[in-house]
């Protein structure tokens, strides 16, 4: 379950809440009952690959990642697969 940040725009406390992504935003502050708004946090998810078998950067290629290819080029590769 994601958590959310919540700022009261009466009295300033902020504060966290596990939520489900389908659940409505907090309308009122814990502490003064004040209207309170969600922020935007930088606590999303990322997915990451090797840029190998269709994963990661789609390209194929991993040169600018590793400095190297998959097939040990030191240059890029100009296809989406080498066959390395």
């Amino acid at each position: 379950m994601p958590t959310y940040e919540y700022q009261c725009k009466a009295c300033g406390a902020m504060f966290e809440r596990q939520q489900s992504i389908t659940e409505a935003p907090l309308a009122q502050c814990p502490e003064c009952n004040g209207e309170v708004q969600r922020l935007v946090s930088g606590s999303g998810f990322l997915l990451k690959g090797t840029g190998h078998g269709g994963s990661g950067h789609g390209n194929g290629c991993s040169f600018e990642s590793s400095g190297r290819t998959c097939c040990g080029r030191d240059e890029r590769c100009d296809s989406p697969s080498c066959g390395g």
